[in-house]
């Protein structure tokens, strides 16, 4: 079996949710300077997160991932 190994692997600069269009979004500012945005419903753990829930996060490594402690998420 093989996996794809990307010779620059994308890592994120920061998140945080938005809202746009009445909608609430997680988007993702990556270091190469893209942004991806997606539903924060795709993550029902998080849409239900008080927004201090949601501030209170941190990265892991360097920029692989994120997690939010308080919601253990």
């Amino acid at each position: 079996m093989s996996t794809l190994k990307l010779a620059n692997e994308p890592l994120a600069r920061s998140v945080r949710v938005e809202r746009k269009s009445g909608q609430r979004y997680l988007t993702a500012f990556l270091k190469d300077g893209q942004t991806h945005s997606v539903p924060l419903a795709f993550y029902p753990t998080l849409s239900r997160a008080t927004p201090a829930e949601l501030r209170n996060m941190r990265s892991i490594g360097p920029g692989v991932g994120f997690h939010w402690p308080a919601i253990d998420f």
